[in-house]
């Protein structure tokens, strides 16, 4: 029943900017953590940035100083701000939830469709 939408996805040229949003949906008891990972065919997923239920950030080396991670928690949506995009940041994007759905039940991962962006030079 938990549910994870992205949208913002799409085609812009290198140092434009785009903006992803994932919206979780359904029976949510606790999130402990929430992030974006990217993924180019043939490539293992990557961790891109993560931010905890407390505010804590994480950022992928090559995109610190140009992506930034935000979350509104009365909205269950995480955003990715992503500024100054190049080539190497083309890739399907996608949105990750760490939650209990219920008490009783194990902390385990949740994963949206995937979005996709794509940067041209």
């Amino acid at each position: 029943q938990v549910q994870l939408v992205e949208s913002g996805g799409g085609l812009v040229q290198a140092g434009g900017s785009l903006r992803l949003s994932c919206v979780v949906s359904g029976s949510i008891f606790r999130i402990s953590a929430m992030g974006w990972y990217r993924q180019t065919p043939g490539k293992q997923r990557e961790l891109v940035a993560t931010i905890t239920s407390g505010g804590s950030t994480n950022y992928e080396d090559s995109v610190k100083g140009r992506f930034t991670i935000s979350r509104d928690n009365a909205k269950n949506t995480v955003y990715l701000q992503m500024n100054s995009l190049e080539p190497e940041d083309t890739a399907v994007y996608y949105c990750n939830c760490n939650a209990k759905a219920t008490s009783w039940r194990p902390t385990k991962d949740y994963w949206g469709q995937g979005t996709q962006v794509t940067v041209s030079s």
